[in-house]
């Protein structure tokens, strides 16, 4: 087997810590401040934006811990470092997020039936400072979030809050106009679906990342037209495709080469590996170089994983 791991990559590539500490302090500050205020003006969608808020200070606190545990160095025991950490934090505020969204839900519905007297100047001036602060937070995660899960995450929950005060000051707006206070439960249920999208999201693509799914911008059978596409490489089977995590896409094949000299061989593989980086941006692989094909696999056709008969077959 040749692995390649030429290049050494970190799921925060590009982005320190600062700006999630910065966020991350901001955040907590405006999850206080509108909890408070929620509290004071009675107002369910205050309180309801400042329960997304206490999940994006979980999120954010999660991403630090596991951007500190992603760069620690591998070891004997594992073998790919720490990097499945941040899919495993990404997976929990997504579950988190389903949580806060079904209490969103039950709440309002019992205040369509009751609606309470609201505060509305309050739940307006504080979801004025949450506004300012969510902005803040978007300007400061914007340039990590196409690099990692789990700052796509954090990046995504700040964005929503975004819209989550927007969507308070707007109801502020009305109550204050008509007096008309179901407008609270309305917003705080959109609120409600704009949180479990997000978490159905960030579920969907762990689970695809810990069940080691191919990458969604990655089609199989293109990669292996492009790899038979190579020079000397006869034909490809039993290949994986599989994202360890964020920006760490890992590939595993079995090349059918010619009967050669192992330095003809060693050009094979490393042209492939080039074809992989260039086109894919796949540069963790691990290639066996083979001169015949197992019977159980006809030409032409990239295998499926080997049954435990088959595997017996292959030893007889």
């Amino acid at each position: 087997m040749t692995p390649n791991h030429e290049q050494e990559h970190e799921p925060y590539a590009g982005m320190g810590s600062r700006p999630l500490k910065i966020t991350l302090s901001l955040v907590v500050t405006v999850m206080l401040a509108e909890f408070i205020g929620g509290l004071v003006s009675n107002s369910l969608a205050l309180i309801g934006d400042a329960g997304h808020m206490l999940v994006d200070a979980l999120a954010l606190s999660l991403s630090l811990f596991a951007l500190h545990l992603a760069n620690r160095p591998s070891t004997l025991t594992r073998t790919f470092g720490y990097h499945r950490v941040e899919i495993m934090a990404a997976l929990a505020n997504g579950t988190v997020l389903v949580l806060v969204a079904a209490f969103v839900f039950y709440e309002a519905i019992q205040r369509f039936d009751k609606p309470p007297e609201i505060k509305a100047p309050i739940m307006l001036a504080v979801a004025g400072v949450g506004l300012m602060a969510n902005l803040s937070g978007i300007f400061l995660l914007r340039r990590g979030r196409n690099s990692s899960l789990n700052i796509r995450g954090a990046f995504w929950h700040v964005l929503a809050d975004t819209i989550s005060s927007a969507g308070v000051i707007v109801a502020g707006i009305i109550i204050i106009l008509t007096g008309w206070t179901r407008t609270d439960p309305i917003v705080a249920m959109v609120i409600g679906v704009i949180i479990l999208w997000g978490a159905i999201r960030l579920v969907r693509d762990s689970v695809d990342i810990l069940m080691e799914a191919v990458p969604k911008n990655i089609k199989v059978e293109n990669v292996v037209y492009d790899i038979k596409l190579v020079p000397g490489v006869k034909d490809v089977h039993d290949i994986h495709i599989w994202t360890i995590t964020s920006g760490i896409v890992a590939l595993s094949a079995h090349l059918i080469i010619d009967d050669q000299m192992v330095s003809v061989s060693v050009a094979v593989r490393d042209n492939v590996n080039q074809m992989l980086a260039e086109k894919y941006q796949i540069t963790h692989t691990t290639l066996q170089l083979e001169c015949s094909r197992y019977e159980t696999c006809p030409a032409g056709v990239v295998c499926q994983l080997a049954r435990p008969d088959q595997a017996n077959n292959h030893h007889d």
